[in-house]
Formats: structure tokens, sequence, C-alpha cells
């Protein structure tokens, strides 16, 4: 890795942890409806790091992996939803959510890409718990459908942004910056783990 590499690297990632407080402000006054629901997975660091993160392990996976670890992410995130909106409560949620974020940001800095088979599973039980928080978090008085489309497109943007930034990575870098990028996610989970961020 050249030495220009090293210094964006650097750069990109000191920018990302600087950043990441103001992100944090965990999910503040939510609101209804789908501008409610496209805003949702952006007032978090926990969701908006796993949104990008599953877009950049699909890049990462590459060939049918582009289309199908996003379209996993977005159907189980769909059917938590569901399940929330139908009022079933399930326990350990959040701590799912954060765990989301170490483990796909370990997931990218894999030297060798896990399987497309791995990573859909890995990666659906986590948005399946997205999902339910979206759900959840929602004003109770609001519309359900017009939020759910809301959310689940600016999860399809994050996720296209994650891979379409993994990929012009991989090119003019190589894929030691991308897994550099995993590694500064994953480093991110942890402290919010940890209550840092």
């Amino acid at each position: 890795m050249t030495n220009r590499r090293a210094r964006f690297l650097v750069v990109f990632g000191s920018l990302l942890l600087l950043f990441a407080p103001s992100w944090a402000a965990a999910h503040p006054g939510h609101v209804e409806g789908f501008d409610g629901g496209l805003l949702h997975p952006l007032m978090g660091l926990d969701h908006l790091l796993a949104m990008v993160a599953a877009g950049i392990l699909a890049a990462r996976v590459g060939g049918r992996g582009l289309w199908l670890v996003p379209g996993a992410f977005l159907g189980a995130m769909l059917l938590g939803g569901l399940v929330a909106a139908a009022g079933l409560a399930l326990p350990g949620v959040e701590v799912g959510i954060v765990a989301s974020v170490v483990v796909l940001g370990l997931l990218i800095v894999m030297r060798r890409p896990a399987t497309l088979g791995w990573c859909v599973a890995i990666v659906a039980p986590f948005a399946f718990f997205h999902g339910h928080v979206h759900m959840t978090e929602m004003a109770v008085s609001g519309p359900l459908v017009p939020f759910a489309a809301g959310f689940l497109l600016s999860t399809a943007v994050l996720h296209f942004a994650g891979s379409m930034g993994a990929i012009a990575l991989q090119k003019a870098w190589r894929a030691e910056a991308v897994r550099f990028i995993g590694a500064v996610i994953a480093a991110c989970g942890v402290l919010i783990i940890a209550g840092v961020i």
C-alpha cells in the first residue's frame, strides 16, 4: 500500500470517528409517515453503520451477492417490522443491532470474503432486529405502510451507497481499503457497546 493510500485511509477513518458522536444521538424525536421512515435509519449511528456495512459486504462477495445480500437484509427487515407491528415483543433487540455493526464490520475485514450463503445467513437475523426496532420506535399513532416504505427505501439507498463506494475503493486502492473501513465500522460498534459513542 502506498503512502498516499495509507494517508487517505487514516484521514477517512479519523473523520468517521470524529463525526460519530453527533450521529449517535440515538434515535431522537421520531417522525411519522413516509418522511419519518425515510429519516429513521439515518438517526442512529448503529442503524446507519449496519446498513452501509451490508452494502459493503455485498460488494466484497460480488456476483449475485450484490443483490442477494441487500435483498436478504430488506426482506428480513420487513419481516421484523411486521412482527413488531403485530405487537410481538422481541428480547435482546438492541443488543442484536449493536452486535450487527461489529459482526458485519468483521465480515468485511476478512481477507477472503465469506461465502454468499454465510453472508445471507448472518445478515438476515440482524436485519430482522433492525426492522423490529424501526417499527417499534415509530410513533404509535402513525400509519404503518408509508413509514415502512420510507425505511425500506432509505435502507436500500444506504446498501447501494455502501456497495458502490466499496467497488470504487477496490478499483482505486484494492480490497485493503475496504477492509480498513470494515475495521473502522467494527471499532465503532465496540465503542457503541462501551458507551463511548
